[in-house]
């Protein structure tokens, strides 16, 4: 059963990894990373300031929060792509997404900083994910705090439904305070 609040924090749901992962289940993924930055912006752009200082849900980060937040961890994860691409099982460097979430570039500053920072961003990601083969997609990292070795094929999955998970907090808030 879900509850409101599981399905304000996940309006599209908890990631589930794609089984199996296809090559075309594997380019929808992309594409959906490489149309993020673009949908984002649309998103956001007739919210006021105010609207963007609104929680899009009780005891969760603010609009603005989100879409810094976005660039954040979308950078980590660009980060993590190329070490797995460039090392042998590198240990990823977590962060504390909670307390970035917090830092005045994140709480205050204008989201067209990471609207330009995610575009630029998601262009190269996208042409690096699109050259990989699969032996460069069964590469892997280490994350500490799990132990768990992650491969960067499950990688783009999770990213894909970061994306759809972070807009749907904004277009869900949209819709439930009626901002068109």
């Amino acid at each position: 059963m879900t509850t409101d609040t599981e399905k304000l924090r996940y309006p599209v749901g908890p990631f589930v990894k794609a089984e199996p992962l296809t090559p075309q289940v594997l380019a929808e993924q992309i594409r959906t990373i490489a149309e993020f930055p673009e949908r984002l912006k649309q998103e956001v752009a007739t919210l006021s300031e105010e609207q963007l200082d609104t929680p899009y849900r009780p005891g969760g980060w603010t609009l603005r929060q989100v879409v810094h937040h976005c660039a954040d961890s979308h950078l980590n994860s660009f980060t993590r792509f190329k070490l797995a691409l460039t090392e042998e099982r590198p240990v990823i460097k977590p962060y504390l997404q909670d307390k970035w979430a917090e830092l005045p570039d994140t709480s205050r500053s204008p989201v067209a900083h990471s609207l330009l920072l995610l575009e630029g961003l998601h262009a190269r990601w996208t042409a690096l994910l699109r050259s990989l083969n699969p032996t460069d997609l069964a590469r892997t990292y280490l994350h500490p705090e799990t132990g768990r070795e992650i491969r960067l094929d499950e990688t783009i999955g999770q990213y894909a439904w970061h994306c759809r998970h972070h807009l749907a907090h904004i277009t869900e808030k949209k819709k439930a305070a009626h901002w068109g």
